[in-house]
């Protein structure tokens, strides 16, 4: 309502509120992307990398192969056709500050490098953490898949049903809702123009983007409410077709023998301009400042926003996989494939401009066209651009529509304490903000297409700050979880036992012993000597599903888990006592 009734006030405000975000907490965003990636690698290649996203015995719900597919389908999205040859034709004629000279061959492989950089391994860590945080809490803990119930090893009795848990819930609400909407402004700002070109009705800047977002809102707001989930899986797949002969496109009708030589030298550009790129900051000088602000922060912000979304989607199809398997599918798969997009899409234009100059007349940033605009021009320069044009439209409306239904049905359940079958009119009301803010987003950037980005720049950063340090919190509340899992007090209990076991050998056999398993009640050489096996922190998340291990079902209306088991037994002296974690862990039930 601000920014319709005062867009001249909202534009200062979010301008003012950024310049301060950038300057002061943007340290936060790039320690994040770095550290995650740290991190998830560290799980991936530890002994936690062997726990299952689900209980003991569970198998993955989709082949290798589906699950693939669906990451690829994760990976493809607006931000492709849009940014696809404008961002790395702008770092080649305008590249980082220190890093090359504009326009020359040292920039061409370094301006795809720094767009792999955006896109690829570091943008797909924070996915990753939201995502391998949510399945465990949810498919191995049995908690409600919420961003809160990731932080139950920090509350009392595990139980987030408070204010501190409702406030990270609404801050992943609204780091989602600004994040969508900011890719629903850049698909119509895509498909206007798409409209423009392919009419011939000439430039409609952000009047016909506007109209857009009008007519696919409806669109989806109607798939999201009629419950046509096999529509949207037709959709999906008939876009992911659409994107692979997109890129074949490019691949044979452009300069193939270029991008031959162009793509494995970006990779091994990337692995060695890795630790420069991430090491700029804030504190290199103005000109690093205005970079980072327009690019690299802005990217670690952006993805901010969509992690809850994405991860809560890479979580559902992950059910099954170990968490190795998870993270280096998760980090490598679609990473792979939007790096290779961005370079053959990045390539071609900077091909082309080598040869004609046909995107920038001069050489310069400044005669680039919209970045809108790029991918047509570069289009142009190709055989049958007339019918791919027609592709190029098609594709970001499909991206639109399956993106903010998929993301108005994700913020509804987030919104009704993970009810997976939200109300319909709380999904609509979810589906009408997102356009809204989206509307907003374009308007505060001003009257034509190419400004309107500030807008979602400005919205998008200050929206995710305060999920961004969610996050880092996020990742100490996931590992004390991990530290408590069946399988990792297994592995402890085995080292325990076979190393007092040899201690007690020695001290009273000498070199002639053997191991055998009894009960050994007071005693030093006990395995769990130091180890309370019946603390609360250890036992009741086991609590959360059945004698046959199947989950316990969560009633929405009084916030609580409904048929409870009971787990109490009797111990050696007759009295009562909690079920022993390590008799749960050993029959692989919870």
């Amino acid at each position: 309502m601000w920014g319709l009734v005062d867009t001249d006030s909202l534009t200062a405000a979010s301008g003012a509120a950024l310049n301060w975000a950038m300057l002061n907490m943007g340290w936060s965003f790039n320690l994040l992307a770095i550290g995650l990636l740290v991190y998830l690698l560290y799980l991936a290649f530890s002994h936690y990398g062997r726990i299952p996203l689900g209980l003991d015995g569970d198998t993955p719900a989709y082949s290798t192969a589906s699950w693939a597919a669906m990451l690829f389908a994760a990976g493809i999205g607006i931000g492709i056709i849009f940014f696809g040859p404008f961002e790395p034709m702008t770092y080649f004629l305008s590249p980082r500050p220190g890093s090359a000279e504009p326009g020359t061959m040292e920039a061409m492989k370094k301006a795809s490098a720094q767009a792999a950089l955006h896109w690829g391994l570091n943008a797909w860590a924070i996915y990753g953490l939201v995502g391998v945080a949510v399945g465990y809490t949810s498919y191995r803990r049995g908690r409600v898949p919420l961003m809160s119930s990731v932080f139950a090893p920090f509350f009392r009795q595990g139980r987030t049903d408070n204010v501190v848990g409702r406030v990270i819930d609404i801050l992943a609400i609204l780091a989602t809702l600004f994040g969508t909407a900011a890719a629903l402004g850049i698909g119509a700002l895509q498909i206007s123009r798409g409209v423009d070109i392919f009419t011939g009705m000439g430039s409609t800047g952000n009047a016909g983007a506007l109209t857009i977002i009008s007519v696919l809102t409806a669109g989806f707001i109607a798939s999201a409410v009629s419950g046509v989930a096999k529509g949207i899986r037709w959709l999906s797949n008939i876009n992911m077709v659409l994107a692979i002969g997109l890129a074949l496109f490019f691949f044979v009708l452009g300069p193939t023998a270029f991008l031959l030589n162009y793509v494995p030298a970006v990779i091994v550009t990337y692995f060695a301009e890795l630790p420069d790129m991430l090491s700029a900051s804030m504190s290199d000088g103005p000109q690093m400042q205005k970079f980072l602000s327009t690019w690299t922060t802005f990217y670690w912000a952006w993805w901010v926003s969509w992690a809850p979304f994405v991860g809560i989607f890479v979580a559902k199809i992950s059910r099954g996989r170990t968490i190795r398997q998870f993270v280096l599918g998760v980090l490598f798969i679609p990473s792979t494939i939007v790096v290779m997009a961005f370079t053959v899409l990045g390539g071609t234009a900077i091909w082309q401009q080598l040869q004609t100059r046909a995107i920038a007349p001069d050489n310069t940033v400044d005669t680039l066209p919209p970045p809108e605009e790029i991918f047509f021009t570069v289009l142009d320069g190709l055989p049958g651009a007339g019918i791919m044009a027609g592709v190029v439209v098609v594709m970001p409306a499909v991206f639109f529509v399956t993106t903010a239904d998929s993301a108005s049905v994700v913020t509804s359940q987030m919104s009704q304490r993970g009810n997976p079958n939200p109300k319909r009119r709380v999904t609509v009301f979810w589906g009408l903000c997102m356009a809204g803010i989206a509307v907003v987003m374009l308007l505060i950037g001003g009257q034509n297409a190419l400004t309107g980005l500030t807008g979602l720049q400005n919205l998008i950063t200050i929206t995710a700050l305060p999920f961004t340090l969610i996050m880092f919190a996020m990742a100490v509340a996931l590992h004390k979880d991990l530290r408590r899992d069946p399988m990792i007090i297994r592995e402890q209990y085995s080292r325990w036992a076979v190393d007092k076991s040899v201690r007690h050998g020695i001290d009273e056999y000498g070199d002639d012993f053997t191991f055998a398993v009894e009960h050994a009640p007071d005693s030093k050489w006990a395995t769990g000597a130091d180890f309370d096996s019946s603390a609360p922190e250890v036992t009741d998340w086991y609590q959360r599903t059945d004698e046959d291990g199947n989950p316990v079902d969560y009633d929405y209306e009084t916030g609580e888990f409904t048929g409870v088991p009971e787990e109490v037994g009797h111990d050696d002296t007759g009295e009562p006592s909690q079920g022993h974690a390590g008799d749960s862990a050993g029959s692989g039930r919870r």
